[in-house]
C-alpha cells in the first residue's frame, strides 16, 4: 500500500493535493496542519475517512474506497508543551483509522501523527510518541499499524529509533530530509513508525509551498513480505 504524509504549513498547501494524489496514487493520505472546517469529501478518488475537531490547525485522513472500507476513527489528545498551552492548544495530537483492506482481507490501523512544536523538549514529543502508540494499540488490538506525520524531532533520531524499538515499533525515516524553514532544524522531521509491517521504502517528494516536504510510504503486511521472500 501508498501512503502520503504532508504537513499543508497552514493549510497553505492545500491546493497540491489533488496533483499529489493524481501523480502518486496513493491509497491513503495523511495530513498535519489543516483547517478541517475547509476539507473536502472527496480528494480525487480518495474519500475523508474524518478530521480532527477541537484544534486550531488539525488532522485528517483520506482513503481509497475501492480498497479499503473504514470501520472506525479516533483522535487522541497528548501531553500539551508550554506552547501548546499558551499559544494555540492543541487538544487532538494523533487521528487513527480501522481500516479493513479489501484486496488482502486484512484489518490494520493507520493514523496521521503531529507532534509538539521545536519550542518543546525531545523528551515530550518521546512521551508523545509512546502515547500514541499506546492509543493506537487500544483502538486496534493486534492490529498492524501505521503512524506517519510530523514528528519535529530534528536530532538524535538514533536514539529515537531505539527508543521506539524498545516499544515494539519500527522507526523508518525518509530518503532525504523533509523540513527546510531553519538552517540549523532541517532534516527528517516527517517519517513512519510502524508494526507489523515491512515499510519498503520512504521517499521525500518535490517541496512544494509547505515547509515540510510530503513523503510517500510503501508498506506491506509483514507475513506476506515474508512469504513473498
Amino acid at each position: 500500500m501508498k501512503v502520503i504524509s504532508y504537513n499543508l504549513r497552514k493549510h497553505a498547501a492545500v491546493g497540491e493535493l489533488v496533483d499529489l494524489v493524481d501523480a502518486h496514487a496513493p491509497h491513503l493520505v495523511c495530513l498535519q496542519e489543516i483547517d478541517t472546517s475547509k476539507l473536502p469529501a472527496e480528494l480525487g478518488p480518495l474519500h475523508l475517512a474524518d478530521a480532527t475537531k477541537r484544534n486550531r490547525l488539525g488532522l485528517a485522513v483520506y482513503y481509497d474506497r475501492e480498497r479499503f472500507e473504514s470501520h472506525a476513527t479516533a483522535a487522541f489528545a497528548l501531553k500539551k508543551s508550554l506552547h501548546d498551552r499558551i499559544a494555540a492548544p492543541a487538544h487532538e495530537r494523533v487521528l487513527g483509522t480501522h481500516l479493513l483492506d479489501h484486496e488482502t482481507g486484512r484489518e490494520l490501523v493507520v493514523a496521521s501523527f503531529h507532534a509538539a512544536p521545536l519550542t518543546a523538549l525531545n523528551s515530550l514529543r518521546r512521551k508523545q510518541i509512546h502515547a500514541a502508540h499506546e492509543a493506537l494499540r487500544g483502538f486496534g488490538t493486534d492490529l498492524p499499524t501505521l503512524m506517519v506525520g510530523d514528528f519535529n524531532y530534528p536530532v538524535f533520531k538514533d536514539f529515537l529509533g531505539a527508543d521506539v524499538r524498545g516499544t515494539g515499533y519500527d522507526l523508518t525515516l525518509s530518503d532525504s530530509r523533509t523540513y527546510t524553514r531553519y538552517k540549523f532544524f532541517r532534516g527528517h522531521f516527517d517519517f513512519a513508525t510502524s508494526t507489523g509491517l515491512d515499510i519498503d521504502s520512504v521517499r521525500t517528494l518535490p517541496q512544494g509551498v509547505s515547509d515540510h516536504l510530503p513523503i510517500l510510504v510503501a508498506a506491506d503486511y509483514r507475513e506476506q513480505a515474508e512469504a513473498a521472500a
